[in-house]
């Protein structure tokens, strides 16, 4: 929306409209003073609730006039932003987040930040309650209109969030290398073609065909250029606690932000777990080593964890850490649909089709140290990898593992590693 810097200067010479809020950023001190938090979330969050739109910071309102914001504040600002999109709209609203070079009257150039929300699949809440955009103003939605708005959008929710496409970037984004791959020899359709059939991408509300969340996330090499929290946190620590640096040799072994499509981040979390992981010397019978964690569980959870996260929570990642005695992977996102705890071993749910379908075209990868699985894809529809996670860890290292919800936006898988270890009487691995 407001492609161009021409469609965006004349919009703003017309002033406020359905798909256009001005806003002008002021500071006191360290600390943005207006607009206020909750203002901007209820500006949004109505955007989101109607037909989508543009909210441009550095922009006074009612004289149209370009301000701008400090170039040193910039950074200030859009983390501001981001933490107001997750924590203060529900569901968090996914903006697509632009810094731009606009003229001033005086003749120069001010930076402004352009803020697109798309048209959203859900109803959002934010400070203000249920608001959505009439004309040039954000209004409260009366109760039968609210009911008539989640059923509507209820009814449209078979178009999953991978399936979403994501504002403002161009089909172009997409790697040929990586789409290509999930060609067979029966697939003659032409790129724009195949791309849809594959829900890689799709055409948007604007009429352009445009990627998807699946096809960011498996079609590009950075998919953190337009899903920020779309990689893996890997740390490896020294011993059993995280702990700040006592001495000369630093708490932290080894540290990584994996990204990459998600195939590829899988592959890096398991490496990282086998570069790091302590491997213990047995002398019974000849030399035994035996490593911490069984890397066939890790695998399934790595796989588990990228195909089932909630990639729709602005800013979480899902984190992976590496102790002496246990490897603790954090999901984010609740369990989906009817899902509990207790029947994880037992029940199949997947929150997104287009990305599990995706997965299991991926071959496992080469080259993970230790693993042996008999799937040749990364996903399958037997349902068995919780139950792999479980088993294949009890028997290494005589402990189940534990799966447990922080609060309500959290999956922790906790895997142990075999008896009682110390540094001394470990060797790395």
């Amino acid at each position: 929306m407001f492609d161009s810097k021409k469609e965006l200067l004349d919009n703003i010479r017309l002033g406020e409209s359905s798909f256009l809020e001005l806003k002008e950023v002021r500071f006191a001190g360290s600390k943005i003073r207006g607009p206020t938090r909750d203002s901007l979330a209820d500006e949004l969050a109505a955007f989101a609730n109607s037909r989508g739109g543009v909210c441009l910071l550095g922009v006074e309102d009612q004289s149209r006039q370009i301000v701008g914001i400090p170039f040193d504040r910039l950074d200030d600002v859009m983390v501001w932003l981001r933490q107001l999109c997750t924590d203060s709209i529900k569901p968090p609203v996914i903006p697509v987040i632009e810094r731009l070079l606009l003229p001033t009257e005086a003749g120069d150039e001010a930076a402004v930040i352009k803020v697109e929300i798309p048209p959203s699949l859900w109803v959002h809440r934010s400070p203000g309650g249920y608001l959505h955009r009439v004309a040039d103003e954000k209004r409260p939605m009366s109760p039968e209109y609210l009911a008539r708005l989640i059923q509507h959008r209820s009814q449209s929710g078979i178009v999953r969030f991978d399936e979403q496409t994501v504002s403002g970037v161009r089909v172009d984004a997409l790697s040929e290398a990586l789409w290509e791959r999930f060609r067979t020899h029966r697939s003659v359709d032409a790129k724009d073609d195949f791309l849809s059939k594959l829900r890689l991408a799709r055409v948007g509300p604007d009429g352009v065909l445009r990627p998807t969340v699946a096809g960011i996330l498996m079609a590009t090499d950075d998919p953190r250029r337009w899903l920020p929290n779309a990689f893996v946190q890997a740390v490896a620590y020294r011993g059993t606690q995280v702990r700040s640096s006592t001495s000369a040799d630093p708490y932290q072994l080894d540290a990584a932000d994996l990204s990459g499509p998600l195939d590829a981040q899988v592959r890096d979390a398991c490496s990282f777990v086998a570069k790091n992981m302590r491997v213990a010397a047995f002398k019974d019978v000849g030399r035994i080593d035996r490593p911490a964690f069984d890397m066939t569980a890790v695998f399934e959870a790595m796989v588990n964890a990228v195909a089932h996260r909630d990639y729709s929570i602005h800013g979480s990642k899902i984190r992976l850490r590496l102790f002496a005695d246990r490897l603790e992977l954090y999901s984010p996102g609740r369990l989906p649909n009817t899902m509990t705890i207790e029947n994880l071993p037992y029940l199949q749910s997947s929150r997104y089709e287009v990305l599990t379908s995706l997965l299991a075209k991926c071959a496992v990868p080469d080259g993970i140290p230790g693993l042996r699985t008999g799937r040749r894809t990364l996903m399958d529809r037997r349902g068995e990898g919780v139950r792999m996670v479980l088993d294949n860890s009890q028997r290494l290292a005589g402990r189940k593992p534990e799966y447990r919800m922080i609060g309500d936006e959290e999956l922790l898988l906790t895997i142990f590693a075999p008896g009682e270890r110390t540094e001394e009487g470990v060797s790395g691995g």
